[in-house]
C-alpha cells in the first residue's frame, strides 16, 4: 500500500501585522476674552486637560481687536490650514468668537465658559456644531453677561448647560469646569 501524500496545509491567517489606521487627533483651539490673554488660568488648566486627553492645542492672541467680527475672523483664517478635527472653547468674547466661526471651520465641539451671546452690540450667532456637541459653563452670579443668556441659547440648540455658583470669571469653580471639560472630550473624542 502505497501512502498518500497530503497536500501541505494552508494557513489562512495572516502573519503579517495589521496596519493601523493613521489616528488623527483634534485640536483644541482656545479662544481668550476681551480683557484676557491667549495663556491665562483657565486657558492653561484646559489645555494641560487637552494634552493629558492626546490632544494638540492652539490659542492665539486677540488682544487689541476689540470686534468679535473681526476676531472670528483671525480664527477662521487661523484654522483654515488645520486639517485636524477642532475642537474650539471660548471664554466670554472668545465663546461668541468660538461659536460663530464654529460654522466656517466645521467644528466637531463647542465648550464655551459665560460666553457673550445675546450681548448688545453681538450679532446672534448660529454654532456649526449641533448641541450634543456643544456645553456652557456659566456662574449664577456673572454681572457682566447674564447666566440667562446661556439659558436661552442652551435651550434653542439643545446644548448642555452647567450653572455654577461663581461671577463671570469663573474661578472658584475651576476644578469643576475641568471636570467638566475632561468629561466633555472623553464623549467628544469616542
Amino acid at each position: 500500500m502505497k501512502s498518500r501524500k497530503s497536500a501541505p496545509t494552508r494557513n489562512t491567517r495572516s502573519t503579517r501585522q495589521p496596519e493601523f489606521e493613521k489616528i488623527v487627533k483634534p485640536v483644541v483651539h482656545f479662544v481668550h476674552g476681551k480683557d484676557s490673554g491667549p495663556w491665562g488660568l483657565k486657558i492653561t488648566r484646559l489645555a494641560e486637560i487637552a494634552r493629558n486627553h492626546g490632544l494638540d492645542v492652539e490659542s492665539l492672541d486677540y488682544s487689541g481687536i476689540d470686534s468679535p467680527e473681526l476676531r472670528s475672523r483671525k480664527l477662521v483664517s487661523a484654522c483654515k490650514s488645520v486639517s485636524n478635527p477642532l475642537i474650539l472653547v471660548g471664554s466670554s468674547m472668545g465663546g461668541w468668537v468660538a461659536a460663530a466661526a464654529s460654522r466656517e471651520v466645521r467644528a466637531s465641539g463647542l465648550f464655551l465658559l459665560a460666553p457673550a451671546f445675546y450681548f448688545p452690540g453681538y450679532p446672534d450667532v448660529i454654532p456649526g456644531c449641533p448641541g450634543d456637541r456643544i456645553e456652557i459653563v456659566h456662574g449664577w452670579e456673572d454681572d457682566v453677561i447674564l447666566y440667562e443668556h446661556s439659558v436661552r441659547f442652551s435651550r434653542k440648540n439643545g446644548a448642555t448647560l452647567h450653572l455654577f455658583r461663581d461671577d463671570h470669571r469663573l474661578t472658584e469653580s475651576l476644578e469643576l469646569i475641568s471636570e467638566c471639560f475632561s468629561s466633555f472630550l472623553t464623549r467628544i473624542l469616542s
